[in-house]
């Protein structure tokens, strides 16, 4: 019987499950020198794991999403946020792999964060909370597959911050890594993608209700909170896919207030997203998880190539037209990168209007490219030819 509330092809209802690891005096060694534990990782798995666990595929996720990639809590009318990618014959298949999606160190989702509870006061973190990066998130996810027994990934993947999750495996356990599928992502943040983030970052910190950190049970920062997602949600979309989705068209009316109430549509818009993102996000942790993908250089010796030399994975890099915050040419340095090694890389550049975004909406184009992708390694590895 089907117990997919909606989809026959989603992987049905599933439940986040967690897992805790560096308990003093083992904490996790963070890159900035400090250390931190206990760690709890919030994670979910889809599909069936193999005998001798080799089918293993590891989902990595953006700033903001969670461990919920595929499938639906109970209640739920709305699937994980890559359910279009993820389940029975979709490109991410689970009936041939087993998929396990954590929740990101520093996230507000399940995983420890600045909003958990520091075991030594029985308080919040707030800024207490060291500043990790994206290694040391990797590190607490590679914890986590050593208590799920799992050795090697046949692929790990993700889209955006997610990208940059799988490339830290590929690079600094490649021992572990068989293949790696990164979407809309690049090497290192750039002077414009660390700009952007500090005027979120900035808006969050002048409220205020953020009282440096230590709001917790008191009022949230909401305004400054919902002026950084607004500012993060025109940077997921393109000029054109804002025009063909709000235009000028006007809310409710025939002709302009000439007031500062909203006329247009796509002020609405970003008012809806930015309230609702309120509700689930904690701002501190929107502070701490944006930090670490600025503190984001894969080549801050000025060495890129030399990153991957004991590099062994098998490369899917895609990166879409219209994508003005990650765009297509960083893809492409870093395929040359790769491609330096001698390191076998399918390098796709989609033509799509939807910008950033396009990995969450493009699944069709996605999908044919990262079925094509895992079959032929498939083949190869399990069946011994292409």
């Amino acid at each position: 019987m089907n117990n997919s509330p909606i989809d026959p092809h989603s992987v049905g209802i599933v439940e986040t499950q967690h897992f805790t690891c560096c308990v003093p005096p083992d904490e996790l060694h963070l890159k900035s020198g400090l250390t931190l534990g206990p760690i709890t990782i919030a994670y979910e798995t889809y599909g069936t794991l193999n005998d001798d666990k080799s089918n293993a595929i590891l989902i990595c996720h953006t700033l903001t999403s969670d461990a919920h990639a595929a499938g639906y809590h109970a209640g739920d009318k709305k699937p994980g946020w890559w359910d279009g990618m993820i389940g029975p014959g979709k490109a991410f298949d689970t009936n041939k792999y087993f998929f396990i999606s954590p929740n990101v160190l520093g996230s507000c989702k399940g995983s420890t964060g600045p909003a958990s509870i520091n075991p030594v006061t029985g308080k919040p973190y707030g800024l207490s909370f060291p500043f990790v990066t994206i290694e040391d998130m990797v590190a607490a996810q590679r914890k986590l597959l050593d208590h799920l027994g799992i050795k090697k990934l046949f692929s790990v993947a993700g889209g955006s911050m997610g990208g940059l999750q799988a490339l830290i495996w590929a690079v600094h356990y490649p021992e572990c890594v068989h293949s790696a599928v990164l979407v809309a992502t690049n090497y290192r943040h750039t002077a414009q993608q660390i700009a952007l983030h500090e005027v979120g970052r900035q808006a969050i910190m002048s409220d205020p209700d953020w009282l440096n950190g230590e709001y917790y049970g008191k009022t949230i920062p909401a305004r400054g909170l919902s002026l950084a997602r607004m500012i993060g949600h025109i940077t997921y979309m393109s000029d054109k896919s804002m025009d063909e989705k709000f235009g000028r068209k006007l809310i409710g009316k025939e002709k302009l207030g000439y007031d500062f109430s909203h006329d247009f549509e796509v002020e609405n818009y970003l008012k809806y997203r930015a309230s609702s993102f309120v509700q689930r996000f904690d701002a501190n942790s929107y502070l701490y998880i944006s930090k670490a993908l600025d503190y984001f250089d894969l080549s801050e010796d000025g060495d890129l190539v030399s990153k991957f030399k004991k590099t062994q994975a098998h490369f899917l890099v895609i990166s879409f037209t219209s994508d003005w915050l990650y765009p297509a040419y960083q893809s492409k340095d870093l395929v040359r990168a790769l491609k330096a090694n001698d390191l076998d890389v399918s390098d796709c550049e989609i033509n799509s209007s939807y910008g950033h975004d396009a990995f969450l909406t493009e699944v069709e184009s996605q999908s044919k490219l990262v079925t094509h992708f895992l079959n032929r390694l498939h083949r190869e590895k399990f069946h011994g030819h292409r």
